[in-house]
């Protein structure tokens, strides 16, 4: 059986992801299983321009790929059943791993994991968010640096079987303005390695060339822009950045 068409195939709508804050859909294209978004479903936002959440996602997909860290699956625009929008292959995580995760504010584990604060539950009682201390997490946090994620939420990250950590919902990136809301503030001020330097170094390249060209159908100038100057900015400084400003360095809820 030949493999099907990802962007002109029949989109069959499968289920709603009803825990989502924009319209989202399971879907499959032949026997390939996807995630469907709409932008007739993306409920407008106050500081992001209206109808853009998916060109968003679709960018994010694209920087991923320059970096080279296989972070975003293959995301795309095309038509569906509800209109054009963005489709992504669904990536099925290990229902036995997370990567982010609440515990008690004494069982943070004394090796592997990051503490990013603490706080009380819905109880009273004080626990604590934590990440796992990974290459792979490492990367994705760069890469939110990089597109300015403001939506970096525990259950955005796919840990997967073999290890490997996907991120997904890019919606809201590549703002002008700094924007960045994550969980993963475990690596605040440490040195890149020569591996992440070496990614940012090729979004750089990028932005001289094909990846500008493919950004400009997605983003407007000024957003590209900014993306090259985080670029730079990160590459000088050679460090995971900090949280600025007044606004929440961590997006809610966190999962």
């Amino acid at each position: 059986m030949p493999a099907p068409d990802l962007l002109t195939d029949e989109l069959i709508l499968t289920g709603r992801i009803t825990t989502a804050s924009n319209a989202t859909f399971l879907g499959s294209i032949g026997d390939t299983a996807v995630v469907y978004k709409p932008i007739a479903g993306e409920k407008p936002l106050w500081d992001f321009p209206d109808g853009f959440l998916a060109h968003r996602e679709v960018a994010a997909y694209l920087v991923s790929e320059v970096l080279g860290w296989n972070i975003v699956p293959r995301t795309w625009l095309r038509d569906g059943p509800l209109g054009k929008g963005m489709v992504q292959l669904w990536k099925e995580p290990d229902p036995d791993q997370n990567a982010v995760n609440l515990v008690a504010a004494g069982d943070v584990p004394e090796t592997g994991w990051k503490q990013v604060l603490e706080g009380q539950d819905e109880y009273g009682r004080t626990v604590a968010l934590v990440h796992e201390d990974s290459p792979a997490l490492r990367r994705m946090a760069v890469f939110d640096a990089v597109v300015n994620n403001a939506d970096r939420k525990g259950n955005h990250v796919l840990a997967m079987t073999d290890g490997h950590r996907h991120g997904v919902d890019h919606g809201l990136t590549f703002h002008r303005d700094y924007k960045l809301r994550t969980v993963l503030w475990g690596w605040l001020g440490d040195k890149l390695t020569a591996e992440e330097r070496n990614g940012i170094d090729r979004v750089i390249e990028g932005l001289h060339g094909g990846l500008s060209r493919s950004l400009a159908d997605l983003l407007s100038a000024e957003e590209i822009a900014s993306l090259a100057t985080r670029c730079a900015r990160l590459r000088l400084a050679g460090r995971f950045p900090a949280p600025s400003g007044e606004m929440s360095a961590v997006p809610w809820p966190l999962f």
